[in-house]
């Protein structure tokens, strides 16, 4: 969902093919010869292939720098993108795995880290469609009591009113976006 909001973000044209996880689609011969280790997303480059959140997001901040997604000549800025992205990719993504007492101490370390700044950096990133992504389901499957985390949720509104973000969300919603268990 994050690499879908991303290209809808930097205006490329691409061609989504949606997997379930219901149906076990990751599992099939054809997608492991795209992805050995049966991940999604994957990003397709001229046939190569490139996986993971994080790295995907990256490139197409890198690629579409017109997109303003990342910071540009300015290392400070473009390390604390790099940052939030670990935070969310080492930290957040994996929480929901180890208990409800642990996914709340962690989401309230992120709502702390953010703030009350509007955006994760100083302006709209790839580090706010990521943080977005895992919020959205967080706040989906487990339904915090309002108040929770009131910087998310403030960002969780700034981005569900993106373009990008409500063709995302129509996009997966037509497939039927599966949440994996």
């Amino acid at each position: 969902m994050a690499v879908h909001m991303a290209l809808h973000e930097v205006g490329a044209t691409f061609d989504a093919r949606p997997m379930s996880f219901a149906k076990r689609e990751l599992h099939q011969p054809a997608f492991r010869a795209i992805s050995p280790e049966g991940k999604v997303p994957v990003l397709l480059i001229d046939g190569r292939r490139l996986t993971e959140v994080a790295a995907i997001l990256y490139y197409l901040a890198r690629r579409y720098p017109a997109a303003t997604l990342l910071p540009n000549n300015d290392p400070e800025s473009e390390a604390q993108a790099i940052s939030w992205m670990s935070f969310i990719a080492a930290t957040l993504h994996p929480a929901r795995r180890m208990g409800t007492d642990h996914i709340m101490k962690v989401w309230t370390l992120a709502d702390q880290r953010l703030g009350e700044r509007e955006w994760a950096l100083d302006r709209y990133s790839i580090a706010d469609i990521h943080l977005f992504r895992l919020y959205w389901r967080l706040a989906n499957s487990l339904q915090p009591a309002p108040g929770t985390f009131p910087n998310l949720a403030a960002h969780h509104q700034r981005m569900m009113a993106r373009p990008a973000v409500q063709r995302t969300l129509e996009a997966e919603a037509a497939i039927g976006y599966e949440l994996p268990a």
